[in-house]
């Protein structure tokens, strides 16, 4: 019985390897924060009417991670991940929500050639509960039932942003993907 994690090759699944070797490292959290956050509910009380039809939602992500220069420690990043809701019903806007959430870590026991796919991929990932919690409150505190973010696959949006270029030496980058729903 073959491996599932083999293909017809019999080689290893370097994807699933990379994540679980990304996993893996060694990653400190110095700190994480709101850098921001604001929801603007323009059209209210009209748009809180009881049975009006769900409103169109429109997501988009963004990623951000910069070298923190500190004198005391080498490898510290703040990465930040920002999300942005736009609500509309009938070309009206519903609301607007956005969270843009921080953290500092510190990648010196890493080698840097994986700082840059550990900072867009496992950093947002583990700050993503609690960009996706803020999210929830803020809609519900608005008057509407709470956003329940669905999950996001920050590898896929990685791969999509860097496959055609060479991640290993530009630090100070940005991503950004839009969903809709």
């Amino acid at each position: 019985m073959a491996d599932k994690n083999t293909n017809s090759n019999g080689n290893a699944d370097t994807q699933a390897e990379g994540a679980q070797t990304m996993q893996n490292l060694p990653l400190r959290v110095h700190a994480q924060y709101i850098r921001d956050v604001s929801f603007e509910n323009p059209n209210a009380p009209e748009t809180l009417k009881a049975g009006l039809e769900a409103p169109k939602m429109d997501i988009g992500f963004n990623m951000d991670a910069r070298n923190v220069q500190d004198t005391d420690a080498k490898g510290i990043y703040e990465v930040a991940l920002k999300v942005t809701v736009n609500a509309t019903r009938d070309e009206k806007t519903v609301f607007i929500a956005e969270v843009e959430y921080g953290a500092v870590v510190e990648l010196s026991q890493v080698p840097e050639e994986k700082h840059h796919p550990l900072l867009l991929i496992e950093v947002p990932r583990m700050m993503f509960p609690y960009v996706r919690q803020i999210m929830s409150d803020l809609t519900q505190n608005g008057g509407y039932p709470p956003l329940m973010l669905n999950p996001v696959d920050f590898g896929q949006i990685y791969m999509q942003r860097f496959a055609k270029q060479n991640t290993t030496t530009d630090k100070n980058t940005d991503t950004e993907t839009k969903k809709s729903a």
